[in-house]
């Protein structure tokens, strides 16, 4: 028997903060806030606003996300996609017209650098900036 093709939909008029988890397909058109673990595809639709941090095989963006992404295998953004955050990725794809705000890290190196090949991991995911400096303490 063939292994159905299911398909996760967060649907335009939707609302989510939380932690999603999914094994095949996940699409997120709608608004979603929190943090994604994924083992199949995650693709965030024109209409998406996602503020999360992503951890999952393949991403397809063609909408906004503000957080941080790790693309075990592949990371994909189309000419309208909008990413704030740093990327983790084996490989990369960006049409023009795509807008990244963030450091990138890509290649088979990358996903090892950053904790291991296993999405959906504990593995320290990319880092954000560190924080400047407490001002001095006076008297």
């Amino acid at each position: 028997m063939a292994e159905s093709q299911e398909t996760t939909v967060i649907a335009v008029d939707t609302r989510i903060k939380g932690e999603m988890t999914f094994e095949r397909t996940a699409c997120i058109q709608g608004h979603f806030d929190g943090k994604i673990n994924g083992k199949g595809e995650l693709q965030v639709a024109p209409s998406a606003k996602c503020r999360a941090e992503i951890d999952t095989d393949n991403v397809v963006i063609d909408g906004m996300i503000e957080g941080n992404v790790r693309a075990a295998q592949r990371l994909q953004l189309n000419s309208k996609a909008r990413l704030k955050g740093d990327i983790v990725a084996e490989r990369l794809s960006t049409e023009e017209g795509a807008s990244i705000v963030g450091h990138v890290t890509v290649g088979p190196d990358a996903i090892k650098a950053a904790g291991g090949a296993g999405s959906g991991s504990d593995a320290p995911k990319a880092s954000s900036p560190p924080s400047p400096p407490a001002p001095p303490h006076r008297k």
